[in-house]
């Protein structure tokens, strides 16, 4: 049985409700870190269900590197005024905002980059792979193509402050939270150079 000590440490580090965090940590057994990858994947399972919702409000965040010369902003989509509004939800966007800043991603999901690239890796990535072993260079490649496109899509990305997390499970986190759709509907890095 989960302590209330430990309840309420799982509710600060993720946000999720007490009930939540109590059959998390009971069925982690009291594991903490167990207890995180049973809530992410209630959440992602949250966020698939809201999928089809409608987005009515949101929240425009922007973050300026210390030397004025990156900025990453973004628009984080949601469902009403309410969540837009809240602390927690802007300080996501803000968060989110500063990730894309540091990392500069190129894609916002897998879906978006073309064929014409992945042909392009993969090419790249056949020929550094040619003294593996064949029957273990086709998952090579795989592992290389999968590589590359966690570093270059958004979604994908470990989130900078926490690289255990990536910026989908944010996203997923902030659905289970919140209880509406939330979306990274936008994003933008602008560099002097």
């Amino acid at each position: 049985m989960a302590t209330t000590e430990e309840i309420k440490a799982l509710r600060d580090i993720t946000g999720v409700s007490v009930m939540m965090c109590k059959k998390a940590l009971e069925e982690a057994g009291g594991d903490m870190e167990k207890a995180k990858v049973i809530l992410r994947k209630a959440s992602a399972i949250s966020a698939l269900k809201k999928a089809d919702r409608e987005l009515g409000a949101g929240a425009v965040a922007a973050y300026v590197h210390a030397g004025g010369t990156v900025l990453g902003a973004v628009v984080l989509s949601c469902e009403t005024d309410f969540v837009s509004k809240n602390e927690e939800f802007t300080k996501l966007a803000y968060d989110i905002a500063m990730h894309v800043a540091a990392m500069n991603p190129q894609f916002k999901s897998r879906d978006q980059v073309k064929e014409s690239d992945l042909a392009a890796a993969k090419a790249v990535f056949e020929g550094e792979a040619a003294n593996v072993p064949e029957d273990k260079r086709a998952k090579a490649i795989e592992g290389k193509i999968d590589s590359y496109l966690r570093d270059r899509v958004l979604l994908d990305q470990p989130f900078v402050k926490d690289p255990s997390v990536t910026i989908q499970n944010l996203i997923e986190s902030a659905v289970q939270k919140f209880g509406e759709k939330v979306e990274l509907t936008r994003y933008e890095r602008l560099s002097v150079r």
